[in-house]
């Protein structure tokens, strides 16, 4: 006798996930399924709504690390259920985390004895290290003003209008005023000088930046470290340096060497650097490092033994993943001082082989600086007819993410275009890149102006001359550029009053 039974809908769909019904029935967007569905048909659908996601490796907007070596990507993989937190559990990846702040400590020339370890922390990036370190200098200034006698309620730190904004989220989040040195066509970084004029005995700190995220600058902490002693004698006041060495941390030390930013300066009392950028490490790691123990306020470490041990820490959130810890030791070691140099070298000739292409089309002005981080920001000679922001998005036609954007005041009339270089990015990919943008020039070359399709915009206004006909007459690049700017920042600000927050 033959038996046989009807196959149920899991059945057919272990088969033929396309075959069943959970490729054409519609899944609850915000709120959880009522029903369970098999595996391979989550997969498939979770797979298949990616596939919309731009390519990793073609954002060029992003200074995080979109490669890595299979043998990392298995380290990774093999550690990726370890709650770093578990330091009892886990005394390895402890270990392996104090090895790597030791050898950054080392490499960004701390003042260590033979036997003395660094004084640093892993954290999720250069965010949350930024606000640890403004947290210490925060705190150290209180406890001094306190013993003076003198007021806490006024702090405030001195930056430039160019940092990223995790910089503005930490004075907003702690109470800390923010004193911003504005910027100025052809100058995109903080003037040292104007920076140490804003400093008051309210100054926790200055903070510099070692790789603009705007084009890439190092700012020339030396000079400012230089004046700001100079100012630190003449009031008695001790204001300390905090470099942001989220982007250039890892690329001067082995394309620089001679360059002197680090904790050679003696008002350098910390430094933080993103593992997940030049580092080379997928993202989620970054480190903060103090010049000594003494920088870091003991009443900010927190003790626990409610996993096994006493256990020091000094971070915003409590459990993390290993992994990134783990990649980062394997870059290390695996790279070296070799190996690092090797990468930041090719970073840097094929970010001339791109810079030197576009120079080549006599359409753009390169902004960025030849030291610094490997990135071309380039701004159209002639913005007349069409934008950097037209030129952005007829890129993502050929599948390239370029992001255009403003400079911060007061050179926000200023627009430009950002190649940031990344390990995985060759020497082919930028002459193909050329070749893209020469085409989309092309292209819109052919396309009518602007001027005539966004007159709602106002980039024109017609007058009447003397024979009482209407003329159009075309606003300058400097009006035009303000009507965009203007128009971008009210879509941002509609988008942001829609999406509420992130």
């Amino acid at each position: 006798m033959v038996l046989s039974h009807a196959a149920s809908e899991s059945d057919i769909s272990v088969h033929s996930t396309f075959a069943s019904r959970y490729v054409r029935t519609s899944l609850p967007r915000f709120k959880i399924p009522e029903n369970s569905i098999p595996k391979e048909a989550a997969y498939q659908i979770i797979n298949d709504e990616l596939m919309l996601d731009g390519n990793p490796r073609l954002n060029l907007a992003s200074f995080v690390t979109t490669w890595m070596e299979p043998e990392c990507d298995k380290l990774i993989m093999a550690s990726i259920n370890k709650n770093y937190v578990d330091m009892d559990e886990y005394p390895v990846t402890t270990e392996l985390q104090n090895r790597c702040v030791n050898m950054i400590a080392h490499l960004f020339n701390a003042p260590l004895g033979e036997t003395e370890t660094a004084v640093g922390v892993g954290t999720v990036g250069s965010s949350e290290a930024i606000m640890l370190a403004g947290l210490a200098f925060k705190r150290k200034w209180q406890n001094k003003r306190r013993a003076e006698g003198k007021p806490v309620d006024k702090p405030n730190i001195v930056t430039g209008a160019n940092v990223q904004v995790c910089w503005e989220k930490f004075a907003r989040y702690f109470e800390v005023e923010l004193k911003e040195v504005k910027l100025s066509e052809g100058y995109y970084v903080m003037d040292p000088q104007k920076a140490v004029d804003m400093v008051d005995e309210n100054t926790i700190c200055v903070a510099a930046i070692l790789g603009s995220t705007l084009n890439g600058e190092f700012e020339d902490v030396k000079l400012l470290n230089d004046l700001l002693v100079e100012k630190n004698k003449e009031t008695g006041w001790d204001t300390p340096i905090h470099v942001d060495a989220a982007s250039g941390g890892f690329i001067a030390p082995f394309l620089y060497p001679e360059l002197e930013w680090d904790f050679r300066l003696p008002l350098v009392k910390s430094i933080n650097v993103s593992g997940h950028k030049y580092g080379l490490v997928y993202a989620g790691i970054g480190w903060v490092i103090w010049r000594n123990k003494e920088d870091l306020p003991e009443d900010l470490i927190f003790h626990i033994n409610y996993l096994g041990a006493d256990q020091p820490t000094f971070t915003l959130n409590f459990s993390k993943g290993s992994s990134q810890i783990i990649a980062q030791y394997y870059q290390l070691i695996r790279l070296g001082h070799e190996g690092y140099k090797n990468v930041m070298e090719n970073c840097r000739e094929n970010m001339i082989v791109l810079r030197e292409g576009l120079e080549k089309t006599e359409r753009f002005n390169i902004v960025s600086k030849d030291e610094g981080v490997p990135l071309v920001a380039f701004s159209l000679k002639d913005s007349s007819c069409h934008t950097e922001f037209e030129i952005s998005d007829m890129l993502r036609r050929y599948g390239w993410i370029v992001p255009a954007y403003t400079m911060p005041p007061d050179a926000q009339h200023i627009t430009v275009l950002r190649v940031v270089i990344r390990e995985d990015f060759s020497r082919t990919l930028a002459e193909r890149l050329v070749i893209d943008i020469q085409k989309v020039m092309h292209e819109l070359d052919e396309l009518p102006s602007r001027v005539i399709h966004k007159i709602s915009l106002g980039e024109e206004k017609s007058e009447a001359n003397s024979d009482n006909l209407m003329v159009t007459v075309k606003k300058s690049d400097i009006e035009k550029q303000r009507e965009i700017i203007k128009g971008w920042k009210k879509f941002v600000s509609d988008r942001k009053k829609t999406n509420g927050i992130c």
